[in-house]
């Protein structure tokens, strides 16, 4: 299936929620007021790593209007949280790690009030040593951030001795790549309202990607049963793993049940950077050796990755990304060590492609660079080296069976754009093509063929007919993607969903799961109509809220989709049975001639309407409910965090390089997705275009970046994210539908694949212009200006 922006056609629907979202009616839970609500705000350390000396409160208590003042002394259970390791503090009590560590809040009738307490809340701080480098952390000699040291976790993968198969090898390649920390950038910040119940309980509205994980952390720093705490979390205005953990939640959580009122707390923008997760830094060292024919003989790999002060998702987030640093080749012998190390950098955690994105950037750096030693082909050799359908999986595990690699790597060499890459010529034959202005003209037919002819004959013009300035060049580049999804062997990965028919003949559909902006709930309402043939109108969405669904797991890892489809086809025959039983005995008619439909059970023979879900509802004593537990599909091997299915994409990216400016802006992208049948066409496109603009982004304009344990990019006025302007050109995307005969886990989710291989794609592109290669993101624009020539083989980036 091909998928674009003009596409059109029966299963093209609009999204039940999009309405409201465009047009701003829609109540995020970071809008919502109660009467008496108090404002709550934190105070958080100056310092990146200090102890505290001493914590005095009195003045902010005597305020007027300031109804709490909380600090480590008034958290009645335990005083950290963390969803895999529960390592960071609710409040620093003597030692302070990051500048987004809490030390008191406070709530108070108006933010105004809030804002005075902070500042009469006086603490006293004694600097400490600070470790803002990662490699610097592991020395001997670094302090230890906690206890155990300054090592989260290790990770470590070897099939045998690298050393002498190197030794062996006709061309080895050596690159160190180093990726940025990254924002989320969601356009809601972490915030929300908490009110007390009559009885000692709490109702949490937070936006949040766990509803009941978050209900599990508060149980255990309130001291309360889990029962006597409700967390609605949906819907979000944008997570991409963000909101994952816990951020506000324990601080609004104890000043509602402190002061006895509720208590509203919405970050700032400034709030957010401070406090919030990023994606993990990390400095990719790669060895990967072949032999003379170009097969792969030996890879190895060490990762060195930022987690910053806590340990948050980091280990698992390390897993991943040595995972997918070793993915979709047949490598020989494998060796890699990674590790992930505490720093006084800000807090690393969950981000779409979870550790994917940056190994797949070095992986296919060193693709491209062997087969640049190798005067191959790029993409011919990812196809020697490819592994296939039978082959075990990245640490040697089991895996579903599926020929998605071959197919995705099919796709995109038989593209438009990868056959365009022929008519674009290299560096070294100094001929660059299209300005901006022909670029956009490009897709014509007409312009294409100019350009074509353009090329043959080293003259190239532009769409005017002009020559083209010669510091303005043109590149094509790709990459390759594996991306396992769901959380991985030995991680509980339940999940689980509920049908029902209410007495107002609503079919009603609940699931755990949270609205992050995904287009979850357009998507179940569509597996619905397909699997049941219900009309929109017949059914009802509840999803994320704890006190009214079953448990689903997380809206994490590309498995929402999979969980729910797996969930459907659970209920699907007994959910049908009861319902065309309860009809046969209302309408006096044999159930085996009766089906659902539109509105109501509908006689086979006929089509005849004879019972309306609601005349049906109203025949009942009880609704009709059935409920489904399943889990997650997990690898039958011993290796932690190693996954079983496999989503495959191969990524085309057209650049433009502006050698004044140094500026790529890419022009066009194309994307192969093998992921198992499209249930909502629309939202899978939107996942691939969204997750591409983010990758975009990684590429070219973003970086968190510190200095001394301090932000230095604090707002979005200095930290760039892309613009639809910055988009480029058209998106196109092939989805791969089919699955190999007896597969059972349905579709595979896409919610992070498109976001993993485009800055792979985009790196190889400029190389393809310039002849540079990239080894650091973003992009540099100054290392590409005209004052460094565009020379053969210039490296990018080193130090």
């Amino acid at each position: 299936m091909r998928l674009n922006r003009e596409n059109s056609g029966a299963r093209w629907r609009m999204r039940p929620d999009g309405p409201d979202k465009v047009t701003g009616s829609l109540a995020y839970l970071t809008d919502l007021t109660a009467p008496g609500m108090l404002h709550g705000l934190v105070l958080r350390s100056p310092h990146p790593h200090a102890r505290i000396a001493a914590v005095r409160t009195d003045a902010a208590r005597r305020l007027p209007g300031v109804a709490a003042v909380l600090t480590g002394r008034d958290v009645p259970g335990l005083n950290r949280f963390g969803i895999a390791r529960q390592d960071q503090p609710v409040f620093c009590e003597d030692r302070v790690r990051y500048v987004g560590d809490a030390v008191a809040a406070v709530a108070a009738d108006s933010l105004e009030s809030a804002r005075r307490a902070l500042e009469l809340i006086e603490v006293e701080y004694e600097p400490l040593p600070l470790l803002d480098d990662p490699e610097q952390a592991l020395r001997p000699e670094a302090p230890p951030l906690h206890p155990e040291g300054n090592v989260l976790h290790a990770k470590t993968y070897r099939t045998g001795d690298a050393g002498p198969v190197f030794a062996s090898c006709a061309h080895i390649v050596e690159e160190t790549y180093r990726t940025p920390r990254q924002m989320h950038a969601y356009m809601e910040t972490e915030g929300g309202l908490f009110v007390p119940g009559p009885e000692g309980g709490l109702t949490v509205y937070a936006p949040t990607q766990h509803g009941r994980m978050d209900r599990l952390q508060l149980s255990r720093i309130l001291a309360m049963p889990e029962e006597r705490i409700r967390v609605v979390s949906s819907p979000i205005g944008g997570s991409f793993g963000g909101k994952d953990e816990l951020n506000v939640q324990p601080y609004g959580a104890l000043l509602a049940l402190a002061s006895g009122r509720p208590v509203r707390i919405h970050n700032s923008r400034r709030e957010s950077v401070r406090a919030g997760l990023k994606r993990h830094p990390m400095i990719i060292r790669m060895k990967t050796g072949t032999d003379a024919n170009g097969r792969i003989l030996a890879h190895r790999v060490s990762i060195v990755a930022d987690t910053g002060p806590y340990a948050s998702l980091g280990a698992e987030v390390l897993n991943f990304a040595t995972e997918h640093a070793v993915s979709a080749y047949r490598f020989g012998c494998v060796d890699a060590e990674s590790v992930s190390v505490f720093t006084n950098n800000g807090m690393s955690g969950e981000f779409r492609g979870f550790g994917g994105n940056q190994a797949v950037f070095a992986l296919e750096g060193q693709m491209d660079r062997l087969a640049d030693a190798l005067g191959m082909d790029p993409w011919e050799f990812r196809r020697l080296n490819l592994k296939t359908a039978d082959e075990p999986g990245p640490f040697g595990q089991p895996i579903a069976r599926t020929d998605g690699a071959a197919k995705a790597w099919a796709a995109l060499a038989g593209s438009r754009l990868w056959r365009e890459r022929s008519a674009v010529r290299t560096p070294q034959a100094e001929v660059p093509l299209a300005s901006s202005s022909a670029a956009a003209d490009a897709r014509d037919a007409g312009t294409a063929l100019r350009r074509r002819i353009a090329a043959d004959s080293a003259a190239p013009v532009s769409a005017g007919g002009e020559a083209d300035p010669p510091w303005r060049k043109i590149g094509i580049g790709a990459a390759m993607v594996m991306h396992g999804a769901g959380l991985g062997f030995g991680i509980p990965d339940p999940s689980g969903g509920r049908l029902a028919l209410r007495q107002d003949g609503k079919i009603e559909a609940a699931f755990g799961f949270e609205e992050c902006g995904q287009g979850l709930i357009a998507t179940l309402e569509q597996m619905m109509i397909e699997r049941f043939g219900f009309a929109a109108d017949d059914i009802r969405i509840v999803i994320g809220d704890s006190d009214a669904v079953p448990d689903s797991g997380s809206s994490t890892a590309s498995r929402a989709t999979s969980m729910m489809w797996r969930a459907l086809g659970l209920l699907e025959r007994p959910f049908t049975e009861k319902l065309l039983e309860a009809a046969a005995k209302a309408c006096g008619r044999p159930s085996r001639l009766l089906g659902l439909g539109e509105g109501g059970i509908r006689d086979l023979e006929t089509g005849e309407r004879i019972v309306a879900y609601e005349a049906l509802a109203g025949r009942q004593k009880e609704p009709i409910v059935c409920e489904a537990a399943t889990r997650y599909p997990a690898a039958d091997t011993d290796i932690v965090g190693a996954h079983f299915l496999y989503s495959y994409a191969a990524v085309a990216a057209k650049v433009e390089i502006d050698g004044l400016t140094g500026r790529v802006r890419v022009l066009e992208q194309f994307h192969a997705v093998a992921a198992g049948p499209v249930m909502n066409p629309q939202g899978y496109l939107g996942q691939i275009e969204g997750g591409s603009a983010m990758a975009l982004g990684y590429a070219l304009l973003e970086e968190a970046a510190m200095r001394r344990g301090q932000y230095v990019t604090n707002n979005f006025d200095t930290y760039l994210i892309p613009t639809i302007a910055d988009a480029g050109g058209p998106v196109e995307v092939a989805a791969i539908e089919d699955l190999p005969e007896g597969d059972e886990h349905g579709p595979r989710g896409v919610g992070e694949i498109g976001s993993v291989g485009l800055a792979a794609a985009i790196a190889s592109a400029v190389r393809h212009a310039a002849g540079a290669w990239i080894d650091r993101l973003p992009i540099d624009p100054a290392l590409l200006q005209e004052a460094r020539p565009f020379e053969k083989a210039a490296v990018i980036g080193d130090e």
